[in-house]
């Protein structure tokens, strides 16, 4: 069955495929343009993979390293009254 593109835009995307692709025809083009999105897309992880791994990659993370930031000193800081005691 042909392939038939009223749409002057589509057809020049057709054609500027097909050379790319070096297919040999605009259909075949497309066929194959159309596969490479289906194929990338089927290929991402979903969104329950990508969140398990994350909670894995912080899950390993060493949090006992990790110390609660000083609000009141670093305000202090900031404001140049590190030297004041309260």
């Amino acid at each position: 069955m042909p392939l038939y593109v009223r749409d002057e835009c589509v057809n020049a995307l057709a054609e500027q495929a097909r050379a790319i692709l070096k297919a040999p025809t605009k259909t075949e083009a497309i066929r194959l343009a159309l596969q490479r999105v289906i194929d990338e897309e089927l290929a991402k992880p979903s969104l329950g993979e990508r969140v398990t791994r994350l909670r894995e990659k912080y899950a390993l993370a060493d949090h006992a390293s990790l110390r609660p930031f000083d609000d009141r000193a670093f305000l202090d800081q900031m404001w140049g009254d590190a030297d004041v005691r309260r």
